[in-house]
């Protein structure tokens, strides 16, 4: 956040400098040399200009005066200035729209999405916890118990109900408290999909978890443990979860997602 205020800032001194320097010109004579004016005119045979050295009005011959390179340098720098100025409109206008955008999240901790204009809440997940010893239905592990040998955290049936039409979607993220989240990229099985594996060791207790984690960027928004996460690709169709977790402590919560594209 404090990055972009700052590139915003210096985009600014930049617009700035640079819309100072465009409303200077240089006016440029056939022997090369120039001068630095506020404007110029060019009357007949004569070139009028408003000098910057004298603070006053002068003229001279046109001759005297190379017209193509100031006109072709002067059209130059309005046209940078032009880029920089469209630059800093749409950045504030991205700003802005981020802005209102943000104030619709609601404060509660959760999963959130904007689509078509439109606030969706995503429901936690009711997982389980499927060891040797049976099943527990569970929403947030917290944690699992010692068990040893191999268990798997799923989710109930093969789909979920939760269908978005992006293979980039953006989510908003309100974590309870500060920590570790992301897409994982569930496994469809016989009525479940498998979220991840938990390995726990016979002599140490020790958990180890597996999970297939998506590559995604994170962004920190304004306010305490407020994020948006999305995938660095584009994600085939297929099942998802979201996970807010904590490391090595199998415990977490699931948002359940499928990406379904439009034909």
């Amino acid at each position: 956040m404090e990055s972009t205020v700052l590139m915003r800032g210096g985009l600014l001194f930049f617009l700035i400098a640079l819309t100072l320097a465009a409303a200077n010109l240089k006016l440029y004579t056939t022997d090369g040399e120039y001068q630095i004016v506020r404007e110029y005119q060019v009357v007949g045979d004569r070139v009028r200009f408003y000098s910057l050295d004298r603070s006053d009005w002068e003229e001279v011959p046109s001759s005297m005066i190379d017209l193509k390179r100031t006109a072709t340098e002067a059209a130059a720098q309005q046209q940078a200035t032009d880029q920089v100025t469209k630059q800093f409109d749409e950045e504030a206008a991205a700003a802005k729209a981020e802005r209102e955008e943000l104030a619709r999240i609601p404060q509660d901790s959760g999963v959130y999405r904007i689509e078509d204009g439109k606030l969706r809440t995503f429901k936690v997940a009711d997982i389980t916890v499927r060891t040797k010893k049976g099943n527990t239905l569970l929403r947030v592990l917290s944690p699992l118990p010692i068990i040893e040998g191999l268990s798997t955290v799923e989710l109930a049936g093969e789909h979920s109900a939760n269908i978005v039409h992006d293979d980039r979607p953006e989510f908003y993220f309100q974590l309870d408290k500060e920590e570790s989240f992301g897409i994982v990229k569930v496994t469809p099985k016989k009525n479940v999909r498998i979220v991840e594996q938990v390995e726990t060791m016979p002599i140490s207790k020790e958990y180890t978890e597996t999970r297939d984690l998506v590559q995604t960027f994170t962004k920190q928004l304004p306010g305490e443990n407020f994020y948006r996460i999305w995938p660095q690709e584009a994600l085939p169709p297929g099942e998802y979860a979201l996970i807010e977790y904590v490391d090595k402590e199998v415990d977490m919560r699931v948002w359940d997602f499928r990406i379904e594209l439009p034909h």
